[in-house]
This record gives structure tokens, C-alpha cells and sequence, in this order.
């Protein structure tokens, strides 16, 4: 078997486990956050998961966008982040896959979910009959509504990220650097390092 596409099965499965376990935790929390609030509550609660998926979406598009480059230069000066920052352009792929499928489609998903929810609240809130024509309206001006902040938020978030595509990985570069270094957690390993202790070990 080809070892490329060897790597993508491994990456494809472990990124289906993860997918399956972040969308239950989420389930479960949003479901559990929404059994206990009142439904202007629920509805901050579906603005927050809408968010959360545009802005992971910006963050995949940055990575994508930018150029390691710039990165280079703040290396060689030993700027804390900028090494991971490099590592999130060569990762790119990867990197957008989870950021905007795993985390935006969960998003999307447990949004959807959500607003369901908080339909049922504000039928019974309203006292509304579940099969009259009020409930169809406030169903269909609520989920539009959740629909037209996802996508117009997602075309703001992609500008942006096009834009200011250096500056947002570099953020997030210092972000993985303080997990690293004060959490002593790596989330991206780079691919030289290891052809680095495999020939270290060979020799």
C-alpha cells in the first residue's frame, strides 16, 4: 500500500473519531446547557455555537491563505509562536479539514439541533398550537434566521481571513506555543523532526 495513502486512511479515521467524540461532547453540553434556560437564552446559546463554527471556518481559511514566509523572518529573531505558525501553513490541509469540517459542520449540526429546541420553548412559552400557522412562522423566521448569520457570517470570516490571513496564524501560532511550552501539550509535529530521529537513530 502506498504510504501517502496509508497516512490519509490513518488521518481520515482518527479525524471520524474525533469528529464522533467532539459532536457528543457538544451534544451533550448544548442539549443539557438548553434543558435548564429560558428560550431568550437558548437562542444566545444557538448565537454562540453559530460563532463558534464561523469562526473556526475563518481560522481554516487563514491557514490555507497564508504564506510561511513572513514566519521565517520572525524565526530567525526567535519570536515565541512564529515556528508553530509555520508548522500551521505546512499543515494546512489538515489544519482546515479540522477547523472547518470537523468543527464547523459539528457546529452546524448541533446548531440546527439546538434550534429545534428552542422552537419548542417558544411554542410553549407562547402557548402556541403546535399545528397552527404561528408556529410555522416563528419556525421558519428563526431558522432563517440562524441560516442567513451562519453563511453571511462565513463570508465575512473568509474575507477577513484572506486579509489578515499572516496575522490570525500567527495568533494562533502563540496560542499553540503557550500549549506547548506551559501545558506541554504539541498539537502539530513537524515532519522534518521525525526524518530527523529516524536518521539520528540510524545512525
Amino acid at each position: 500500500m502506498n504510504d501517502t495513502f496509508r497516512k490519509s486512511i490513518n488521518w481520515s479515521l482518527g479525524i471520524a473519531v474525533i469528529t464522533f467524540v467532539l459532536a457528543a461532547i457538544f451534544s451533550i453540553v448544548s442539549t443539557y446547557t438548553l434543558s435548564g434556560v429560558t428560550w431568550a437564552m437558548g437562542m444566545v446559546v444557538v448565537l454562540i455555537i453559530v460563532f463558534i463554527g464561523i469562526f473556526f471556518d475563518m481560522l481554516g481559511v487563514a491557514a490555507t491563505a497564508a504564506d510561511e514566509v513572513p514566519f521565517h523572518a520572525m524565526a530567525s529573531e526567535k519570536v515565541k509562536g512564529s515556528r508553530h505558525a509555520i508548522l500551521i501553513v505546512r499543515n494546512a490541509d489538515r489544519f482546515a479539514n479540522f477547523c472547518n469540517d470537523v468543527i464547523g459542520d459539528i457546529s452546524g449540526i448541533i446548531s440546527g439541533t439546538a434550534s429545534a429546541i428552542v422552537l419548542v420553548q417558544v411554542a410553549i412559552a407562547l402557548d402556541v398550537n403546535d399545528n397552527g400557522p404561528t408556529q410555522l412562522i416563528i419556525s421558519v423566521i428563526f431558522t432563517s434566521l440562524i441560516a442567513a448569520l451562519t453563511v453571511g457570517g462565513k463570508a465575512i470570516g473568509k474575507t477577513l481571513a484572506i486579509t489578515f490571513s499572516t496575522n490570525i496564524v500567527f495568533q494562533v501560532g502563540k496560542l499553540f506555543y503557550f500549549a506547548e511550552d506551559k501545558l506541554k501539550l504539541r498539537i502539530l509535529k513537524d515532519a522534518r523532526d521525525k526524518k530527523k530521529k529516524q536518521n539520528s537513530k540510524r545512525k
